[in-house]
């Protein structure tokens, strides 16, 4: 069976008068629930320099997790993830709405990932980063929708360019600006030992995939890294919210899928 533990730390940053990132999960409590629901984990960054993006990250991470534990279990985790940030995306467009006679624009960024059997399925919208540390090495499972990013897929920059751009983190993409967002959704395979971690940007342009891996090792405690992750990332920066969220593979259960119905494989 899927067996997993976590660890999650944020931080306002050195300069930042509050913290606009937010942290959730969803945990099976009993063993049927992992097998037919599993587990999902979620942060997500109020957009800074617009109102309210504390409201924003608490309503989509408030939103996905409580939708999460209400599913029936036998969707898959994919078709279920772009639901539930579709339907999160609405609800920070409506608080938005609410919030003050004639509404406000308020937005966020979200990864979340869901594990059950041996599968990780990552979805995101915005700059939000879902990272997988495996070998001593962290290699990023999601790619930003930041204004650069997408130049440099069009080809139109080239990587060192989209680094040292003023639009790096300009949003292309992000949750409440309209009633409909689109999702990128990823599914991969985990195997004991991995460690998935999602973070906001507050930590990844600071701190390395490499870091990553040093921290992350084999026998590292997950509170002690997390605590550890925050401030280096604050020691070489700070000027940011910092968040992540780390989740070990202590062990998984094999299963293969026929006909959409889901079979264990010796």
């Amino acid at each position: 069976m899927l067996q997993l533990e976590f660890a999650y730390c944020s931080d306002a940053g050195k300069t930042r008068g509050h913290n606009e990132d937010y942290v959730g999960q969803t945990c099976p409590a009993t063993a049927a629930e992992a097998q037919s629901r599993g587990w999902l984990f979620a942060v997500a960054d109020g957009v800074g320099g617009q109102q309210l993006g504390e409201v924003a990250s608490r309503t989509a991470i408030d939103s996905v997790t409580a939708n999460f534990k209400n599913s029936v279990g036998a969707e898959s985790h994919s078709s279920l993830l772009r639901r539930l940030v579709q339907a999160a995306n609405q609800k920070v467009y409506e608080a938005g709405a609410a919030a003050s006679p004639g509404g406000v624009r308020i937005a966020t960024t979200m990864v979340a990932c869901a594990l059950r059997y041996d599968q990780a399925v990552v979805a995101h919208v915005g700059d939000s980063r879902c990272y997988l540390v495996r070998n001593g090495q962290g290699a990023p499972l999601t790619r930003d929708h930041t204004v650069s990013s997408e130049q440099m897929r069009l080809g139109l920059i080239t990587t060192r360019e989209a680094s040292e751009s003023v639009n790096k983190r300009l949003l292309s993409r992000s949750l409440g600006n309209d009633l409909f967002v689109s999702v990128d959704i990823g599914e991969h395979r985990v195997v004991p030992g991995d460690v998935l971690l999602l973070c906001s940007d507050g930590l990844h342009h600071s701190v390395t995939g490499a870091d990553m891996g040093r921290i992350l090792g084999p026998q590292a405690d997950l509170n002690q890294a997390a605590l550890e992750l925050v401030a280096l990332a604050n020691e070489r920066d700070g000027g940011d919210n910092i968040t992540v969220q780390l989740i070990r593979v202590l062990s998984v259960e094999r299963m293969g899928i026929y006909r959409g119905r889901p079979y264990k494989l010796r």
